[in-house]
């Protein structure tokens, strides 16, 4: 067995990733936001945890000048130093830490607010997305905006506030399962949790396996999730934050809540839960990669051809990485979007799960479908819903992204004004 490495360096805070030296006069005219310790380090992409804003970033190598702006000289430090013309060093050292200290707390703003849209203000969104992807009772197919903000108006109005926030709490405990099997396996196995540039196929098959390990621990958990939030408020129990632990537990020894006869086995799930994990995961790299390069070479042309403001800087620094969380989380959850469908369907099957009619909003209906397995699924849902039948509750997804685009748009104008007032 190889030596196993730490997976993540001493300077990593969940939202910027930095080596031990940090700098202390600001970030400057490059990309060195992340500043690394050694040489060794630019050879590694961090590519997980996938779920969690500030850490599922790919990246790129930042010691090729195509991707970075020669930084002769921090524009910061002139400003930092020109009130001082005695050349004190002890005013500089006082600007520089209270830079320092600004860009610490500004990353950790800037990481919350990412972590907020995506989890928190999301989840309304995401609640009425299941319950209309597995609704094969359903008429209105909810594909635009206009219909989900009704029908929502609908639920909050006669279940009150906690109709669209059910289950909130066990999609963290799914998303801390995921990454601490994640961690466990990556520890005891050879299995690669990063991938560096000098990456082959069998790297690359060795990283997808030990994500793949990590879907299928994380599955009955999911399930149990995908239930809770789904679930009717109308007759559901106060159930406690670890109750989705629990039924996941019960899930897999068997036990726990009586389920019909027509609840599929947790080995008929593996492969389209796995399969959809993986791809989604793959697509989001790729496109997360992709945008990041684009952002950085477009970032670089505007700093050759005009030269930063420290304001611009600091901005450069934090977004283009946030900007692309956001493509790769969009374009994934847009493309995989039937599949998910289907993987809904096949994890509520049998369960005895009654939802909300997404047709009315006052009504709730039992989930009684017999799919005998995903291929079944499939050909079920397009000869009796059609095509579209794949894609309802999209427009919940419209609103989804718009609010975080929203929110985000709002941080870096927030981040901009206290800039432009501290430097």
């Amino acid at each position: 067995m190889s030596a196993m490495h730490p997976r993540r360096q001493d300077g990593f805070d969940g939202v910027g990733y930095r080596g031990g030296a940090r700098e202390e006069q600001g970030f400057g005219g490059t990309f060195t936001a992340r500043s690394f310790s050694s040489a060794s380090d630019l050879s590694h992409w961090v590519t997980t945890p996938p779920d969690i804003p500030g850490s599922r970033n790919l990246h790129w190598g930042e010691k090729s000048l195509p991707y970075g702006v020669p930084a002769p000289a921090n524009p910061l430090e002139g400003a930092a130093e020109e009130p001082f013309p005695g050349g004190s060093s002890s005013g500089g050292g006082v600007q520089g830490q209270s830079s320092e200290q600004l860009n610490t707390f500004a990353g950790f703003g800037i990481g919350l607010a990412s972590l907020f849209s995506e989890n928190v203000l999301a989840h309304p969104c995401i609640v009425l997305r299941r319950q209309c992807q597995v609704n094969y009772h359903a008429r209105h197919y909810h594909l635009t905006p206009f219909t989900v903000i009704n029908i929502m108006y609908s639920f909050n109005k006669t279940q009150g506030p906690r109709a669209l926030w059910k289950g909130m709490g066990s999609t963290f405990i799914v998303q801390g399962i995921t990454l601490g099997a994640e961690g466990i396996i990556s520890e005891f196995t050879p299995l690669p949790r990063e991938i560096s540039h000098k990456w082959n196929l069998k790297r690359i098959g060795e990283h997808l396996l030990l994500k793949s390990l990590t879907f299928v621990v994380a599955m009955p958990f999911y399930s149990a999730s995908l239930i809770e939030t789904v679930q009717t408020e109308i007759i559901q129990d106060n159930t406690g934050i670890l109750e989705c632990v629990k039924e996941g537990i019960g899930r897999v020894i068997g036990m726990g809540v009586p389920h019909s006869k027509r609840l599929l086995p947790l080995l008929s799930l593996v492969f389209p839960t796995v399969l959809h994990g993986v791809l989604h995961y793959i697509i989001s790299s790729v496109i997360q990669k992709f945008v990041l390069l684009i952002l950085k070479r477009k970032t670089y042309s505007s700093h050759l051809a005009d030269s930063p403001s420290p304001v611009q800087s600091m901005l450069d620094a934090y977004f283009p990485e946030l900007i692309a969380n956001f493509a790769a989380s969009l374009c994934s959850d847009v493309i995989l979007y039937p599949m998910e469908t289907v993987l809904h369907r096949l994890h509520i099957q049998g369960t005895r799960t009654i939802i909300d009619n997404t047709d009315l909003g006052y009504e709730v209906l039992p989930i009684n479908t017999q799919y005998e397995g995903m291929r079944d699924c499939i050909n079920t849902i397009r000869q009796e819903e059609g095509t579209l039948g794949f894609y309802k509750g999209f427009g919940t997804v419209i609103i989804q992204y718009t609010l975080h685009a929203a929110v985000l748009q709002i941080t870096k104008v927030l981040y901009s004004t206290l800039l432009q007032n501290s430097v």
